[in-house]
């Protein structure tokens, strides 16, 4: 393993897929030096599998050039960083040998399509470490302002001790029945499907609000549409639809997990609730800039949520952004990784969500799924071992 060129030039950035993770990525590699200060980087080459759409990809997004082979584009020395917006089939395989030929790594989320995957490039990731090669897993949301906000009133103690979450994740780009088949709604490319696509960043966001892990979850998972007009005809869909599940917490709190991507008349929406003790919290995607905090040690009479407009210099990330009252949109988070990203690389710290994180989520999300084949009992994250499935032999401890 090689480690990451130390001479004065600009760092090299490559991206594999270009198609909405690819686009999303690039928007903000376009834009984080126009807001914040982050070390020097080119947006060397865009990689994807079709020559005249990457082509014409990369000249839309900013890309130098582009490629369709990114065994190549790794080994070139004048590639830095590897940002991979592909399919989660194929993040393990790119992961693994970027960071084994001493590039930086950022993977969209999930961090991969197994438990096996997941802990391989774990691995990966801790050898990389070693020498100075950094890995960060695209959590993006973790970056809304007003979710970084509401952590930091958890943190400080604002809510108390937290008693129950509420997260779910709603779309309805499926509620048609005669939406076309994609690699989305097939299990051996998607690993599975409102699963992995959404109720990952549903948990990362309860793991990563409260500083703490889920024990043990059980659940259920369902598909309304088991069929779906593909280009041969008809073929059978083989991914979830929705998920309902309920975790414990080691520091014990509750929560429950709602997503889906049928909910006619939801576009986006990532709605979090925490309750505790003393305080409470509310927020939802399709109001990005705004969260809700009661504070429930203010007299009965008084007691409210109130609406804070997360658009203050104060406020994380908004000093890179426009004056007080002036609205940041989705794309923005996306924006805040690669800025903070940057610098983890810069400054030699660990970026989080590391890929460790990201196999704690997938561990989840494979007890989610054992404790569905077996009616929705009760699976300890404990028991999950890494195999070349998603899971294997959990331990059953109570039923739902």
């Amino acid at each position: 393993m090689t480690s990451p060129s130390s001479d004065s030039r600009p760092l090299g950035v490559a991206a594999i897929g270009y198609a909405f993770m690819g686009q999303a990525h690039s928007n903000a590699w376009r834009t984080v030096a126009n807001h914040f200060d982050v070390p020097d980087f080119e947006q060397k080459v865009l990689v994807g599998r079709n020559t005249d759409a990457v082509a014409a990809a990369a000249k839309k997004y900013g890309w130098s050039e582009s490629a369709t082979d990114w065994r190549e584009v790794i080994a070139r020395d004048d590639i830095d960083i590897v940002d991979i917006c592909a399919p989660g089939w194929l993040h393990a395989e790119i992961a693994t040998a970027a960071l084994a030929a001493g590039k930086h790594v950022l993977v969209e989320k999930p961090l991969a399509n197994s438990l096996a995957e997941s802990e391989e490039m774990v691995a990966a990731a801790q050898a990389a470490r070693g020498v100075g090669v950094r890995s960060m897993v695209g959590f993006n949301y973790r970056r809304v302002p007003a979710l970084s906000l509401a952590r930091k009133l958890i943190e400080d103690g604002e809510l108390g001790t937290i008693r129950q979450v509420r997260a779910s994740y709603l779309q309805d780009w499926l509620a048609d029945s005669e939406a076309p088949m994609t690699w989305r709604l097939r299990k051996e490319t998607a690993g599975s499907g409102a699963l992995g696509d959404i109720a990952s960043h549903a948990i990362d966001q309860i793991q990563h609000l409260l500083g703490d892990t889920v024990t043990s979850v059980s659940g259920k998972l369902h598909t309304f549409t088991t069929e779906r007009p593909g280009p041969d005809g008809p073929e059978p869909v083989t991914v979830d639809d929705a998920v309902w599940a309920t975790l414990s917490l080691a520091g014990g709190a509750v929560a429950s997990v709602d997503v889906s991507r049928v909910a006619l008349g939801q576009k986006n929406a990532l709605r979090v609730e925490v309750y505790g003790t003393t305080g409470s919290i509310t927020f939802n995607l399709e109001n990005p800039n705004e969260l809700y905090f009661l504070n429930g040690t203010e007299p009965i009479e008084v007691q409210g949520f109130r609406r804070i407009l997360v658009t203050e210099p104060e406020h994380p990330y908004i000093s890179g952004w426009w004056p007080q009252g002036h609205v940041i949109g989705w794309e923005h988070s996306f924006t805040h990784q690669i800025r903070d990203f940057l610098l983890n690389i810069a400054n030699g710290t660990d970026p989080s969500p590391s890929f460790e994180e990201g196999l704690g989520v997938q561990q989840v999300l494979a007890g989610i799924e054992a404790s569905a084949a077996v009616d929705g009992a009760t699976v300890s994250i404990s028991s999950l071992v890494p195999t070349t499935s998603t899971f294997m032999s959990p331990t059953f401890t109570s039923k739902d």
